[in-house]
């Protein structure tokens, strides 16, 4: 595989995992809210738009209702994975600004340019991001700029994103931000790096397309 698209791909991963240097408050002060990050409010409505985004990919993408619900089911922790992905992007921009690195829109797009290439063009990009990550074509140059940032702040600190000192960065940005995460969307156990979910089975997440399901 090439060099650069390993990269990216190794950096998509590397930020899906990074939501455990969260922490979360649990607290019900901020309603209507998904997750309060730096004082701000990731609404339930705009974290639900975001799911919406996906699914309506998804349902583009395939030809038939059973194609379709095997890929609901492959995702169906679909809701907290974007919320985390939501507040990963807030932390990790804070933790770049703290060192002072910055992307450019012509850097996200010599990105994408490169990986299109890789992969076979612009469709075959979307398609991939959307099977394996869960990034709904409109989010694709978000992702990559996430991507961007991490790579670059990783570097700015003399490391790379499986290293401590990259981790403790986004951490440090968490703190700075207070993050505040509904409980319905499950707590971080920090020490143990994993994601542990609220004990809410009446909680159900609704699709786009009416279908009820477990996050």
């Amino acid at each position: 595989m090439h060099r650069r698209r390993r990269t990216a791909l190794v950096l998509t991963a590397a930020i899906a995992a990074a939501a455990p240097v969260l922490t979360a408050c649990g607290s019900d002060a901020h309603p209507g809210a998904a997750a309060v990050v730096g004082g701000q409010r990731i609404t339930v409505a705009q974290l639900q738009t975001r799911v919406n985004e996906v699914r309506a990919a998804q349902r583009a993408a395939v030809k038939d209702d059973a194609q379709y619900k095997q890929a609901v089911s492959q995702t169906a922790s679909l809701t907290r994975d974007t919320l985390h992905g939501m507040v990963i992007d807030q932390v990790l921009h804070r933790a770049a600004q703290d060192a002072g690195v910055s992307v450019t829109p012509r850097e996200v797009q010599q990105m994408r340019t490169g990986l299109e290439q890789q992969v076979g063009g612009s469709k075959a990009l979307q398609a991939a991001w959307l099977q394996q990550y869960g990034v709904a074509p409109q989010r694709l140059d978000e992702n990559l700029r996430l991507q961007l940032e991490a790579q670059k702040l990783a570097q700015a600190l003399g490391a790379d994103t499986s290293k401590p000192a990259f981790w403790n960065a986004l951490s440090k940005a968490s703190k700075e931000l207070h993050v505040d995460l509904n409980p319905r969307y499950g707590t971080w156990d920090v020490q143990k790096s994993s994601r542990v979910d609220a004990k809410t089975p009446w909680v159900r997440e609704v699709t786009a397309t009416g279908t009820q399901q477990t996050a």
